[in-house]
């Protein structure tokens, strides 16, 4: 039998990170003074350098912590968590460059702080690995397992059992299933029911457990306040996990509201503040860029327009945003001037007599929504989220689509997974709203990246688009 000892391998884990932080940044210093750049001549010393240390590390450590990087490794995935890190050193190295231009040291290498950003982050995944790899040698010899007995023989017990199944890296054992609806050796899996409900507390006396994990079905729940009661008499550690997955297919959290556990439905990330400001801090640093970075491509785009077609450059179109409110989305005009009255009676459709020969090329290449970056750059819209949509379609999709308008809860976006996985124009929009409440229940800035990299690749190219 084992006891929790998640407590004491965070304090370690914080530990061996502040080692490696401290490691990573001693090896850049000395591969970018011995090896880059030879010789000391014109650079700060040494110890101004080493000095940095003592504000690095914690602030380090205390990223890792808001980024979620010390919750148990049952919970958190090598991915996430790689993604996690990722995140957590780029956070950090946006506020390494921002100090120092605060103190205007202009003598602070910047390269080196760079380096050591890629170097700490290839070192902490590597040191994650490695400790994941200890524990499950250690499971595999027995050693650190969580023996578990589950109370409801429900789908909630199933789902359960089948991830435990899928990541025996977790450590759990679970030696059986306590149920009044099954016969005793109804099997699933190989784990079997050896009893009932009511002898939950004569099991506990005669075989202590790690953790009871009460798996009731719904219609059960009236036994739940008896199958508590027996586990904290014990004092065994307990988790429930709900049985309403036929009731609400979605990511629900658990938040305190002054000591009452309040069930959200769904689960939005970019509800919570500091997820809000990474992702405005990276929409308004990465909006500017790339309005100078394509500043030109907008100059020879606005010449071709006024050349080919008279009317305004820039198309203004009312679309809905953020907590259902309207505003004016931009593009530059790739259509005849028409009135507002003709232009909302239909999409647009293949080899329509609307579009330009300028419009049709920048619809097919998306150029026409370079000027949307001057809406995200005010904040209407984000540079990756659900695409927005005009209030009348909204108001059709929201009777005929269920959870439609979730989309809403977050900024729409220049591009979004459901367009990256190739629903654009006329696709399907049940299958959009899928991608779209998955990007939303999963956010991470890692994601937002992987979204900006795939839209390089797979999102400027539009068959769809007419």
């Amino acid at each position: 039998m084992i006891k929790d000892n998640q407590q004491h391998l965070n304090r370690l884990q914080v530990v061996l990170d502040a080692l490696v932080i401290i490691f990573s940044y001693v090896l850049a210093w000395n591969i970018q003074f011995h090896l880059i750049v030879k010789g000391t001549k014109n650079m700060l010393p040494m110890p101004v350098y080493m000095s940095a240390l003592v504000v690095l590390v914690p602030v380090f450590l205390l990223l890792y912590m808001a980024f979620h990087l010390y919750t148990p490794k049952r919970v958190q995935g090598r991915r996430l968590e790689a993604s996690n890190i990722f995140m957590a050193n780029t956070l950090g190295l946006l506020l390494f460059m921002f100090v120092l231009y605060l103190i205007n040291q202009p003598d602070f290498s910047r390269s080196m702080v760079i380096l050591f950003i890629g170097i700490n982050m290839v070192l902490t995944v590597v040191e994650r690995n490695v400790i994941r790899a200890v524990l499950m040698n250690i499971r595999a010899h027995g050693m650190n397992l969580k023996h578990v007995v589950l109370v409801g023989y429900s789908n909630a017990a199933r789902n359960f059992i089948d991830r435990v199944a899928a990541n025996p890296q977790w450590g759990y054992q679970i030696n059986g299933i306590l149920d009044d609806g099954h016969p005793a050796g109804t099997d699933y899996r190989g784990i079997r029911v050896i009893g009932t409900t009511g002898e939950l507390g004569t099991l506990l006396t005669e075989h202590l457990q790690d953790e009871i994990v009460i798996t009731l079905e719904l219609s059960e729940y009236v036994k739940l306040r008896r199958v508590v009661a027996t586990c904290e008499k014990s004092g065994v550690h307990t988790k429930f996990i709900p049985d309403y997955g036929d009731v609400i297919p979605t990511r629900p959290y658990t938040e305190d509201l002054l000591g009452l556990p309040v069930i959200n439905i769904r689960h939005v990330p970019l509800t919570d503040t500091f997820n809000q400001f990474i992702k405005r801090t990276a929409d308004i640093i990465g909006s500017l860029l790339c309005i100078i970075l394509f500043s030109p491509v907008m100059l020879i785009i606005a010449i071709l327009i006024k050349a080919t077609s008279p009317g305004p450059l820039i198309f203004t179109q009312e679309r809905v945003g953020l907590h259902n409110e309207p505003f004016k989305m931009y593009k530059f005009r790739s259509m005849r001037v028409q009135t507002s009255s003709s232009e909302q009676k239909a999409w647009t459709t293949k080899d329509d007599p609307r579009v330009t020969r300028v419009g049709w090329f920048l619809r097919h290449t998306s150029l026409d929504e370079i000027p949307q970056f001057f809406n995200v750059l005010k904040g209407d819209m984000s540079l990756v989220g659900p695409r927005p949509e005009r209030p009348q379609y909204v108001e059709k999709f929201r009777e005929e689509i269920p959870r439609y308008m979730i989309k809403h809860q977050v900024r729409p976006g220049m591009t979004g997974w459901a367009q990256v996985n190739g629903y654009r124009g006329n696709t399907s929009i049940r299958k959009r709203i899928e991608y779209d409440l998955y990007y939303i229940e999963n956010w991470t800035f890692g994601f937002d990246l992987k979204i900006l990299f795939l839209t390089i690749f797979k999102g400027f190219i539009n068959k769809n688009a007419y």
